[in-house]
């Protein structure tokens, strides 16, 4: 039995997808599960149960020996909400008790952490852990994120095993939803639809040209195939970035974008919503050596080729994975 918390969302419902596809059917999947709009990510999938996220651990503590892993990917991970109290209670508080509950029954758990806890990049995007104290996230989503993570490695007990994975800017499907939260690709596929164009946010920094800013953009499929290899890895607990390992441009991926949908760029520029410019990240790029060094290996997407297969095989059928 495997555990998917967060499994009716976008990253969650598409890892319940991937592990079908590799024979899996007995998995539990823990969300809050009101949103009828999220339930479509789960349509045609296999699993044995439903828990609701709210008694999950009372659930856990008694369902224990049946299980296997626990992936931990549900949180709340809207960047624009500052109730602190909101991510202490989902993210933070939340994740405390699941890794408490792991280590009391001796289950390997692998968790969701951010690039967000990276700030503005002032220490690099390296992933040793000696460096996680020095970070500082530009927001509570972030903050919640990385204090977790510094709990973690405080912690004198641990799940046998662990990895907390913090991901980049992801993007593919499953994402309806999300509305503002969605990613670029989803909002340029809804702009170049509807009016033709897609708005770029204006660089307001003068060593970055308009549209120049750099993103490590990472396809949803990838992602869960590193989470798959996870699930049989089981060694070499610790953080991991999970990205692309490579920088893009968000001219390079509305460009992308117009080419998958065979239609010429049309791009304009808008001013930087003024309550996130200064909480704005120009440059993102995930270190990626540390998880290549305990063997993982197999090749990402490149922003074009994922673009193209989420394009083409998902946005303009309406299609989910």
């Amino acid at each position: 039995m495997i555990i998917i918390t967060g499994a009716a969302g976008f990253i969650g419902s598409c890892l319940v997808g991937k592990l079908n596809a590799e024979g899996f059917t007995d998995l539990v999947l823990v969300d809050d599960f009101s949103s009828a709009e999220k339930q479509r990510n789960l349509e045609g999938k296999k699993y044995s149960k439903q828990v609701h996220r709210d008694v999950f651990d009372s659930w856990l503590k008694e369902n224990h020996r049946f299980v296997q892993l626990v992936f931990h990917i549900g949180a709340r991970t809207d960047t624009t909400e500052f109730d602190k109290t909101v991510f202490d209670r989902l993210n933070l508080n939340y994740t405390k008790a699941l890794w408490k509950t792991c280590v009391e029954f001796g289950l390997p758990l692998v968790y969701a952490s951010s690039a967000a806890t990276y700030g503005l990049g002032e220490y690099g995007y390296s992933d040793a852990h000696e460096g996680i104290p020095l970070l500082k996230p530009l927001n509570p989503y972030g903050e919640s994120k990385n204090d977790f993570d510094k709990w973690a490695l405080e912690q004198e007990h641990a799940p046998y095993f662990w990895a907390g994975l913090k991901f980049f800017n992801v993007y593919g499907p499953n994402e309806y939803h999300k509305g503002r939260m969605a990613s670029v690709i989803f909002h340029a596929f809804k702009q170049v639809k509807e009016k033709g164009s897609v708005n770029l946010f204006r660089s307001h920094r003068p060593d970055y040209k308009d549209g120049e800013q750099l993103r490590d953009f990472v396809y949803v499929k990838d992602l869960v195939e590193v989470c798959y290899f996870l699930l049989h890895h089981r060694k070499h607990s610790g953080i991991y970035n999970l990205g692309s390992g490579k920088a893009r441009s968000f001219l390079d991926l509305a460009k992308s974008t117009f080419r998958a949908m065979g239609k010429e760029p049309q791009i304009q520029f808008v001013d930087t919503p003024a309550d996130i410019r200064d909480k704005y990240q120009y440059f993102t790029e995930a270190d990626m050596r540390k998880l290549q060094a305990i063997g993982y290996h197999k090749p990402f997407h490149s922003l074009e080729e994922g673009v193209s297969d989420y394009v083409i095989n998902y946005l303009q059928k309406g299609a989910y994975l």
